[in-house]
């Protein structure tokens, strides 16, 4: 090996090592863990029209408190009346599928919302989901 090196770039090493000042160590991982502000809302027993009216409400109203993880739990069905309807498919409950329905056709929510997903058992499994809302401006 030769011993090219500057007088320049010896004294930059000596003034780096005499410094303080450390690089960051770039092979580290920064977990970053997210944190939410989470709040529930139950529409067991709700009519349809009341879950809608409610569910809008709701997610208006986190959005302005900046709220950012709601749980919605819509039950799975089993308990709905839906048997007692012909024209209603019997494998279907109401809620558990027409209120996302109406949240994905509600342009004015849709705006503050980034992403709706099914929920974890512990929160609800196939009976709840997840919508989690963006950052207030």
């Amino acid at each position: 090996m030769t011993d090219n090196i500057s007088e320049k770039d010896k004294k930059d090493w000596k003034n780096f090592l005499s410094n303080n000042e450390r690089l960051p160590n770039k092979d580290k991982k920064i977990d970053k863990k997210i944190t939410f502000k989470t709040r529930a809302i139950d529409l067991h027993g709700y009519s349809l029209e009341e879950a809608n009216k409610s569910i809008e409400n709701f997610i208006l109203k986190s959005y302005q408190e900046k709220i950012n993880k709601l749980i919605v739990v819509t039950g799975k069905g089993i308990h709905s009346q839906n048997e007692k309807n012909p024209y209603v498919s019997k494998d279907l409950s109401i809620l558990k599928y027409s209120v996302p329905e109406f949240i994905s056709n509600n342009k004015n929510l849709m705006k503050i919302i980034y992403e709706m997903k099914d929920a974890k058992i512990e929160d609800g499994g196939g009976g709840a989901f997840y919508i989690f809302l963006k950052k207030k401006i």
